[in-house]
């Protein structure tokens, strides 16, 4: 059986992977996955009007499974509060169900 979550999503620049990362594990999350991404956006142009060859692994994206909703706002918060005045960066959230998963299930299953 499927256990209901929340999936917060963190697309940012590289440079504060560490320090989302201490967010997200202080937070009492039970974990994250992140990958290096790329893309393109309102503040990912050059003056060239191309993104360049670093641009395309500059960033980061989180993803979080957070029990409620409350605790991915909470992480939210604190880093959009933190960071995205100065740094590039969107949070998102979506809907989620955890088919398999010990971590986030339990022992016992989802």
């Amino acid at each position: 059986m499927a256990k209901p979550a929340k999936k917060l999503v963190i697309i940012t620049e590289k440079i504060l992977l560490k320090k989302i990362a201490q967010i997200i594990e202080e937070s009492g999350a039970s974990g994250y996955t992140v990958l290096e991404t790329g893309g393109k956006g309102s503040r990912n142009v050059r003056s060239s009007g191309q993104p360049s060859v670093s641009d395309t692994k500059a960033n980061v994206k989180f993803e979080v499974l957070t029990p409620d909703r409350d605790l991915a706002e909470k992480i939210a918060d604190q880093i959009g509060m933190q960071f995205f005045l100065d740094f590039a960066g969107m949070i998102y959230l979506c809907d989620a169900e955890v088919l398999y998963g010990q971590s986030f299930c339990g022992p016992e299953g989802c």
